[in-house]
């Protein structure tokens, strides 16, 4: 097997050069190209060099940074390395939504802020990045390493002399975490952060202290051995008797089924999954937050696995077959719609990356998904029963009604005309709240990239994961579907996207208020304060970079807005603000809000 650094799984198309080696027992492990840094490999070199050089060389070439004091020197060390870009964010929060974006498509991401006040901001997209199994390297400009021990308290601080706060609340999202505040160990701590947020698939925290970034050290002197992470490798008598009792499940069953999960991504194993499905000939679907690791346009793709809200005729097959091998899911109460999966567990396989349960039966540990669907595809016979009741049954969605002339813009005609926008060179970024719904009915082309943010579900997040992503695949032109009321807590970093010149399409959709949350639960909380949105981003556009913005009430106005953005503005970041109906919400957030609202509501337990 391999080792993909900067890559976080296999159907996603590599961004950096990579070089592979062979190990002593026969597997392949690949190595990042080391950038050209000779320049740096001399006496100059610091440890704000050896970083610099460090997130190059795993696929990093933009950091996400605020400044403060604590970090400048930092800074200034990081962007000397020609091949990183420092791309400046509004504020702690967007740059770690950036990073967790940036790492959605680049494989790992990085972001850099200040001590405490900027830690404790972006700490709740690193909480985000962790619930998403992502590697995020963030960096936080620390106190004067001579500040340690002292009876001292600094700025920035909660007012007393123990500076461990920060360290403390990063401990429970971060899978590993460094205090730089000496010279002598800082290489090795620096490099086994990486390598953990690479191998375990998680943030790190890595802490420098402010005077450190600019000192040349013996240790930094030298041009650093490239990463080569060690493969992780099954268990080989595990993985063959994994496979023997998964087969004999399978090959017994009338009407197999396939489920793809979004720890497909951490496991590596998106092609091994396409591979089962192709020999195995059953039908496969995706559970919501796996949407866009898997193709659409495979012949036996059958939709979204989301209980009462699946999209059509998917459940019915799911639910009813005779055994489902789920790869790497994520059961919780959003994606089981409050728990009402019609699902049981003896019926099951569950994949996850290292271990396979069978049914109410054997756990197997220490094997890798990817070893195990690969070799699972070759033991099974081939049965697309379930797929042939699926095409009996199925019947295409219709098109929306009609409009009718200059009449009020609904949601699914919009959706609908977002449909005819994708392609290969297009990725699509989902927003918290309706557009979970909406999003998921895309069918997806060959190629077209797809995003969002299910476990944590925190409402702002694709403003700032669309300006990582759109930086990260600057080929692609991004889609994002916002809000108003998500749109409200981050929209500050549009202003970045100028910056940058990117050429995103943002779909505000302008509905009044917290629209999930009124499913869910209505009060008057839920009423948000209207703003004039195409003003708001025309006064941060303020004449500096290229940007176009528009207004649509109706189809005929939605029609001419993405013929202008796609035709004479296609080079623009394009803000299209759609206003709708604040009760125009897809039957499937209905559905799924009542249900949730169910499971949150229920009563104690008799003690």
């Amino acid at each position: 097997m391999d080792t993909n650094l900067g890559s976080l799984e296999a159907c996603k198309s590599p961004c950096n050069d990579i070089i592979t080696t062979p190990t002593s027992n026969g597997t392949v492990s690949t190595i990042q190209k080391s950038p050209s840094t000779q320049s740096l490999a001399s006496s100059e070199s610091t440890l704000g060099s050896h970083l610099a050089r460090r997130l190059v060389e795993v696929g990093i070439t933009d950091i996400f940074t605020v400044p403060g004091d604590f970090n400048l020197t930092l800074l200034d060390h990081l962007i000397a390395e020609p091949k990183l870009k420092n791309i400046g964010c509004c504020n702690e929060l967007n740059a770690g939504y950036a990073a967790d974006g940036y790492a959605r498509s680049r494989g790992v991401g990085a972001c850099v802020v200040t001590f405490t006040v900027g830690g404790l901001s972006v700490i709740n997209a690193i909480a985000g990045a962790y619930s998403e199994n992502l590697p995020v390297i963030c960096i936080v400009g620390g106190p004067n390493s001579n500040d340690f021990g002292t009876n001292r308290i600094l700025h920035h601080t909660i007012g007393l002399p123990d500076f461990s706060q920060e360290l403390r609340c990063f401990q429970t999202v971060t899978c590993y975490q460094a205090v730089v505040n000496n010279l002598e160990d800082a290489h090795e701590m620096i490099d086994t952060a990486i390598s953990t947020a690479l191998k375990e698939s998680k943030p790190v925290y890595i802490s420098i202290s402010c005077n450190l970034a600019s000192i040349p050290h013996p240790t930094f002197s030298r041009e650093p051995v490239p990463f080569s992470l060690s493969p992780k490798l099954s268990n080989p008598m595990g993985l063959e008797a994994a496979v023997e009792a998964a087969a004999e499940v399978l090959n017994k069953a009338v009407k197999p089924v396939l489920v793809a999960g979004p720890k497909l991504r951490v496991a590596k194993a998106c092609e091994a999954f396409i591979e089962l499905a192709d020999k195995s000939a059953y039908p496969y679907s995706v559970m919501p937050s796996a949407k866009g690791l898997i193709p659409e346009d495979h012949k036996h793709f059958i939709g979204t696995f989301w209980g009462a809200v699946s999209t059509a005729f998917c459940a019915e097959i799911v639910e009813s077959a005779d055994a489902y091998l789920f790869a790497g899911p994520i059961f919780n109460d959003y994606s089981s719609v409050g728990y009402s999966l019609l699902l049981k567990k003896e019926k099951a396989i569950i994949v996850q990356p290292d271990r396979v349960v069978i049914g109410n039966g054997p756990t197997f540990g220490c094997v890798l998904m990817k070893d195990f669907l690969s070799a699972l595809a070759k033991r099974l016979k081939r049965n697309n029963t379930a797929y042939e009741n699926y095409f009996r049954i199925f019947v295409p969605e219709g098109l929306p009604v009609k409009s009718e002339p200059r009449e009020p813009l609904r949601v699914n005609v919009l959706f609908q005309h977002i449909q005819n926008m994708l392609s290969s060179e297009t990725a699509v970024i989902a927003e918290t709240g309706d557009s979970w719904f909406n999003c998921q009915k895309l069918k997806l082309p060959k190629g077209c990239g797809y995003e969002f943010q299910m476990q944590y579900g925190s409402i702002g997040w694709s403003v700032g994961a669309t300006l990582g992503y759109a930086q990260a695949v600057p080929e692609k032109r991004v889609i994002a579907c916002i809000g108003d009321g998500s749109f409200q807590v981050t929209a500050q970093d549009v202003s970045t996207m100028l910056r940058c010149g990117q050429k995103t399409i943002i779909f505000l959709i302008n509905n009044g208020g917290y629209t999930i949350e009124v499913e869910i639960h209505d009060g008057p909380y839920n009423v948000i304060k209207n703003w004039n949105y195409t003003g708001l981003v025309d006064a941060i556009h303020n004449g500096q970079g290229h940007c176009w913005t528009t207004k649509v009430f109706c189809e005929e106005e939605l029609v001419e807005a993405i013929e202008t953005a796609t035709g004479p503005k296609k080079d623009c970041l394009c803000f299209i603000e759609v206003i709708v109906h604040k009760d125009d919400t897809s039957k499937e957030l209905l559905e799924w809000g009542s249900r949730v609202s169910s499971a949150n509501s229920r009563p104690p337990n008799p003690q």
